[in-house]
């Protein structure tokens, strides 16, 4: 299942989305201020490009949650709703709840990227 929900999700959308991101993260990492926040990005890129079968292990301490905090004030809570709405939207069916499943994965991780690893 692994394999074929990567392969359709890549197809879908999960290519241009994972790159979105690494083009986000580059430009991030143009100045010196933004590169934790495209390290956050590049996080996101490697989740977008084949979520089925990774996880999301959050950890940290206060720099994490500092940072976090900052992270769920200007970009966090907007991400997190779009994603949740379009996990909504995908478990209207019964075939697409792998696919709100892995949004609803993702709305998470927009919540608190710093300090979370994607095992």
């Amino acid at each position: 299942m692994r394999l074929i929900g990567n392969l359709i999700w890549f197809t879908f959308g999960g290519f241009l989305s994972g790159l979105g991101w690494m083009l986000s993260g580059i430009l991030w990492c143009l100045s010196i201020v933004g590169i934790p926040f495209g390290r956050q990005c590049f996080k996101f890129a490697s989740l977008a490009f084949s979520p089925f079968g990774k996880n999301v292990v959050y950890g940290g301490g206060t720099p994490s949650f500092l940072c976090n905090l900052i992270w769920l004030i200007f970009f966090g809570i907007e991400m997190a709703v779009v994603n949740a709405a379009v996990g909504f939207l995908w478990c209207v069916t019964i075939v697409g709840i792998p696919f709100g499943k892995q949004f609803f994965k993702l709305a998470r991780l927009s919540l608190m990227p710093f300090g979370a690893m994607v095992v």
